[in-house]
């Protein structure tokens, strides 16, 4: 199955469920479960804005299925999904729609850019 690396606390954030659009400045034609890896470099600065100090890093921490991607052609687009995203359009203007967020047992991993294969189910 494949995975995507995300820092913390956004991979947490999709976990619990508040966050249900994954920014990225690139796109994919993936679609399916994938898994979420906590990268090992959290963002410190997030990390303090949404009220977190110790979060995993270098695991696979859950699952979730992208649905399909959002093209954010301006600004105003961007800032009206801000609840679904909660980040800035810094992060990018595709949106990657996520589903079902399951957690699972923490897997110690080495994380990868993009999509990556783990080998695992």
């Amino acid at each position: 199955m494949k995975a995507l690396s995300l820092k913390q606390p956004f991979a947490e954030l999709i976990l619990e469920g508040k966050k249900k659009i994954e920014l990225r400045k690139w796109n994919t034609t993936f679609r399916g479960e994938f898994f979420i890896h906590a990268s090992k470099n959290p963002d410190k600065e997030s990390m303090k804005r949404f009220g977190f100090t110790n979060l995993p890093s270098g695991f696979l921490v859950g699952k979730a299925k992208l649905t399909d991607v959002k093209y954010y052609k301006n600004e105003n687009e961007h800032i009206q999904d801000k609840n679904l995203h909660l980040a800035t359009s810094f992060w990018g203007n595709k949106g990657f729609i996520l589903e079902n967020p399951t957690r699972i047992e923490p897997i110690p991993f080495k994380g990868q850019l993009n999509f990556f294969e783990t080998n695992l189910e």
